[in-house]
């Protein structure tokens, strides 16, 4: 009755999981969400728009072979491998150890002098994890007659953002590109480097990256939704966007005169007369003898007496054979063969190559450095922000060694709440369904720990499938211990803790009569137990018997009933 409690108990508990997991596993309906607010760009793929919205680069990569010139990776709108969203779709990087270029214009040009903040947003996923390769975009400068089709790795940006890695290194750009108003010169600028976690590059969890650039020129950037990096367009740029006022003369020559020396010989410094300078470094040692059973006699190696010339050996063509050198067996008990030499040891009168002693150069004039002078294109912009370079169209120039890279909800806005709200209505959702998930490459347990943080009730579940059959166990196994003691108590004369003490002294039993009182105590026994049992009785009050002939005498107590 017991085990079929146990067995309805687990069942039961069985049953809710599995409910629980045909739940997980019926997907939801993906629905569109635009949120209301300035957009300058917003991409969600809901139809094969590529060859319209987005277009494929027709350019060729510059100095490089023509095999690697072209860029000739696939591009596909699907969902993802194991979306957790029916019908969602994104925009899917295909193809291994190619190059990959692909543009899409804004739906208006983002100009940085209306003091409005820049926010860049978009979802990555890499569906397998990435060993070398890219996943970030560019914000294509707003030029006239630009085709989204010449998009190239020449093509001219105003920020690059997003991850990168090759290998053991990882990287999250975000690199502005700036015009030197003095020259006209436009020059790369990089935030300093970003802690990024190997792990977005390996769970297969979809992740949100996020730029956000204020007028003031502080900047953000974070990793689904929390803050990874940060700093000041003037004070965490490198090179620094405003040049310094002075630079290194590049004209400027050291003298030759220039005495830049610190320490020089000393000019007064004589060799002494002792020193000699023809004794070697190392000499034979002269207290060195031959070591007793040197066999100075005998070589180090003998020709081996057991090889055979190869039946294809040709003397006329090929020589004379001779067999191939051994180690001579004579030597192995030996402390050595051949001749013997002393070993070398350091010369004591040693002195080497006489040099007078270095002094402090009395004309000493220190490193010589060419001369600053005024940076010809010096400029000191407070506010370069609203110097960026305007774009007007997102592109993805990439390379990768691994495939299947999915993008999804590109959002380009001047609102922070846009999105926010964005983030809210896509990302959290996609998040929470992806993590309810029990990824393949999870422990059970780890699986297990994920459903519960996404579902807290099941914590109380988890711990009734552990306790309830641990408790009805030990009921069950203790209830059939307490029932087999009771039993055991009826045929056995062992004291227990239940018997009544016996005041009058018992018979001490002599050593030589084991059998008489086996048989006193086996006739009692009779009258309470079958067969079987008094078979049983009389098998162990002989193993008793036997025990006590072997020890002192001692008293022991007969039961009475």
């Amino acid at each position: 009755m017991r085990l079929k409690l146990i067995f309805f108990v687990c069942f039961s508990i069985y049953s809710v999981l599995c409910d629980d997991e045909a739940t997980e596993q019926s997907k939801p309906q993906y629905v569109r969400k635009v949120p209301e607010g300035p957009l300058h760009f917003i991409e969600t793929f809901e139809a094969n728009i590529i060859g319209s919205t987005w277009m494929k680069s027709k350019a060729k990569k510059e100095d490089v072979e023509e095999s690697l010139a072209k860029y000739d990776g696939d591009w596909a709108i699907e969902s993802s491998l194991d979306t957790v969203l029916e019908g969602d779709k994104g925009l899917v990087l295909k193809s291994k150890a190619k190059h990959h270029a692909i543009a899409a214009k804004l739906a208006k040009p983002f100009k940085f002098n209306e003091n409005k903040p820049l926010v860049v947003q978009y979802e990555v996923k890499f569906q397998n994890a990435l060993e070398c390769g890219g996943a970030y975009v560019k914000l294509i400068e707003d030029k006239s007659g630009f085709n989204l089709e010449d998009f190239f790795d020449k093509t001219s940006f105003s920020i690059m953002f997003g991850p990168d890695k090759c290998g053991s290194e990882t990287k999250f750009h975000f690199i502005v590109r700036f015009k030197n108003p003095i020259n006209g010169k436009v020059e790369e600028h990089h935030a300093k480097k970003s802690e990024l976690l190997d792990t977005v590059f390996s769970d297969g969890k979809t992740h949100l990256f996020t730029l956000i650039l204020r007028p003031d020129g502080t900047f953000k950037m974070l990793i689904d939704r929390v803050e990874v990096n940060s700093g000041s367009l003037l004070t965490d740029m490198s090179p620094s966007i405003n040049p310094p006022k002075e630079i290194v003369d590049p004209n400027d020559r050291k003298p030759d005169n220039w005495d830049d020396k610190e320490k020089i010989a000393d000019p007064d410094a004589v060799k002494p007369e002792d020193w000699d300078e023809s004794e070697p470094k190392t000499i034979a040692d002269p207290n060195a003898s031959m070591p007793s059973g040197w066999l100075e006699d005998e070589p180090e190696t003998v020709p081996d007496s057991e090889a055979v010339m190869p039946e294809d050996w040709d003397e006329s063509t090929d020589g004379e054979w001779e067999a191939p050198q051994i180690d001579n067996p004579k030597c192995k008990s030996a402390p050595g063969c051949g001749k013997w030499s002393p070993p070398n040891i350091n010369n004591p009168k040693y002195k080497g190559k006489w040099k007078p002693p270095m002094i402090d150069n009395p004309n000493y004039q220190g490193v010589w450095e060419a001369r600053k002078i005024a940076n010809p294109d010096f400029f000191e912009d407070s506010e370069p922000f609203k110097s960026l370079l305007p774009f007007s169209s997102v592109g993805l120039e990439l390379w990768s060694m691994t495939e299947n890279i999915y993008f999804d909800n590109f959002l380009v806005t001047d609102d922070e709440s846009v999105a926010e709200i964005f983030a809210q209505e896509n990302w959290v959702l996609k998040n929470k369904l992806e993590m309810a998930n029990v990824p393949s490459s999870d422990s059970v347990f780890e699986g297990l720990a994920r459903r519960a943080n996404a579902n807290p009730w099941l914590w109380a579940v988890y711990i009734l499938v552990v306790l309830i059959p641990i408790v009805l166990i030990v009921v069950f196994c203790c209830g059939k211990d307490s029932n087999k003691k009771k039993l055991d108590s009826k045929k056995t004369d062992a004291v227990t803790p239940d018997d009544e003490p016996v005041d009058q002294p018992m018979d001490e039993p002599a050593a030589d009569e084991p059998e008489q009182q086996e048989t006193e105590e086996t006739e009692e026994v009779g009258e309470d137990v079958g067969k079987d049992d008094l078979e049983s009785v009389e098998n162990n009050e002989n193993k008793e018997a036997t025990e006590s002939s072997n020890k002192s005498p001692g008293r022991r107590r007969v039961r009475k009933d």
